[in-house]
């Protein structure tokens, strides 16, 4: 079963979150689904896949904004190139790493 695209949030007290974690747990993993944990009405905290808190965490990384600020300038400036054109120089770059990887072997 694929992660949906539909974006799915869940409200839940502590007291359900704590009967219902294993569940919780693989409704966010393999369904992409989020939940907010309250107490009193108020949500405390968040359950959402871990690779997706990872690129969450990673996209507040400055060195990770400063990048991705830099190729945006890049596009806004028109300093682009289509995917298939990058993709044949990624091909002809492997098939010379290996032409010289089968010379040294030789």
């Amino acid at each position: 079963m694929g992660k949906s695209s539909a974006v799915r949030v869940r409200h839940l007290s502590i007291a359900e979150a704590r009967a219902n974690l294993s569940k919780i747990a693989k409704h966010a993993h393999v369904n992409g689904e989020y939940f907010f944990v309250g107490k009193e009405g108020a949500p405390v905290l968040g359950i959402m896949d871990a690779e997706e808190l990872e690129d969450y965490l990673e996209l507040r990384d400055p060195a990770v904004q400063a990048k991705i600020q830099i190729s945006n300038e890049d596009v806004r400036a028109g300093r682009t190139r289509p995917a298939s054109q990058l993709l044949e120089e990624a091909r002809k770059e492997l098939r010379l790493k290996s032409r010289v990887r089968r010379r040294q072997k030789k």
